[in-house]
């Protein structure tokens, strides 16, 4: 290969980098910042630039280890745990006030204030000391709980976290529920719904839960 096709190889690499470093998931950080630092290697390798090697061979290390840690993260329940909290509580609060402009585009129906005579029970996705979701459920009747937030933060989007709520935690049927259903909209994942256990009925999406 020619001098030029190394040149623009090298650039990609290098364009990958920094283009991972504006990425507000971790996921899609860390796979395009793999990606770029493997092309870097690559790169110093051919022509022999080797401290250069010898970083970006460290970063494809610490990459590594951190996507196979994450990945195997995402399906431990013990890692994201899920916590009731007081609706109208401070912290509770603060989080939606402070995600607002996100939680609009997921949720633009969802008010941080429930309607009056709405009994809604909320929860926190807790990973560590840091909350990265809030799932809030408003009672139906018999049992049954509308979903009306389901939200994680951008940079744990692809953990899909929430899935704890409803899959390995006990805090919906301890909290009454013996079913929720969701009235999905443009911006619902559905593949997210499947995987948490959900399954469609007529316009709804319905879970059942078990204690």
């Amino acid at each position: 290969m020619s001098d030029v096709v190394f040149e623009i190889f090298g650039w990609i690499g290098s364009i990958l980098i920094v283009v991972s470093l504006m990425q507000a998931r971790m996921l899609t950080f860390r796979w395009m910042n793999l990606i770029g630092s493997t092309i870097a290697t690559a790169y110093n390798l051919i022509y022999g630039i080797w401290p250069y090697v010898a970083m970006n061979v460290a970063i494809v290390v610490i990459n590594a280890y951190w996507l196979n840690r994450l990945y195997k993260e995402a399906k431990d329940p013990e890692v994201y745990k899920v916590i009731p909290v007081p609706s109208d509580g401070p912290y509770l609060r603060h989080v939606l006030t402070l995600y607002k402009d996100d939680i609009a585009q997921f949720a633009p129906e969802f008010s941080a204030e429930p309607a009056d005579g709405v009994v809604r029970h909320s929860f926190l996705v807790v990973r560590g000391d840091e909350a990265v979701g809030v799932v809030a459920v408003r009672e139906a009747g018999d049992g049954v709980g509308e979903v009306e937030l389901d939200w994680v933060k951008p940079r744990f989007r692809n953990f899909t976290p929430g899935q704890f709520v409803y899959r390995d935690s006990h805090a919906l049927p301890e909290a009454g529920f013996r079913q929720v259903r969701l009235t999905p909209h443009e911006m619902t994942d559905r593949e997210y719904l499947r995987k948490a256990g959900f399954r469609t009925e007529r316009t709804e999406w319905v879970r059942d839960l078990t204690a």
